[in-house]
């Protein structure tokens, strides 16, 4: 039986987990291979950012203050604006796979709506600020 996920040591697992699979991943791969280079500190960011995305009530040691969605649409000028519904929906099948994997339990159906949500708003962001240039 999974257990639920918990804790920021279960978040790291999740986070850890899941990456090994996108950098792996024959199309989303190179994208995050080119662009992140400390992937110790990618990782610790991330497991931040989902711990604080998921514990929002709890007191946390640790908060996420960044803008992921300016980081989003730098990446994808960086590569020419080829950023598709296709990598949102590889990038998302990923992480259901990866948190079936592991966990199961309300706190991990609420990882896969945020999930959902969060590909979603990034994906008609980077189209909005292509307009824009």
């Amino acid at each position: 039986m999974k257990k639920d996920i918990q804790n920021r040591e279960d978040v790291f697992l999740l986070v850890s987990e899941f990456y090994k699979k996108v950098r792996k991943d024959a199309v989303l791969g190179p994208f995050f291979n080119n662009v992140i280079k400390d992937w110790d500190a990618h990782l610790d960011r991330l497991t931040t950012f989902w711990e604080t995305s998921l514990f929002m009530t709890k007191k946390l040691e640790h908060k996420y203050y960044g803008n992921p969605l300016e980081a989003h649409v730098k990446v994808d000028q960086e590569n020419n604006h080829s950023i598709t519904e296709l990598h949102f929906g590889l990038w998302l099948n990923l992480w259901y796979q990866t948190l079936d994997e592991l966990f199961e339990g309300e706190i991990t159906e609420n990882a896969k709506r945020r999930a959902r949500k969060m590909g979603t708003f990034m994906y008609l962001k980077i189209f909005e600020a292509r307009s824009q240039e």
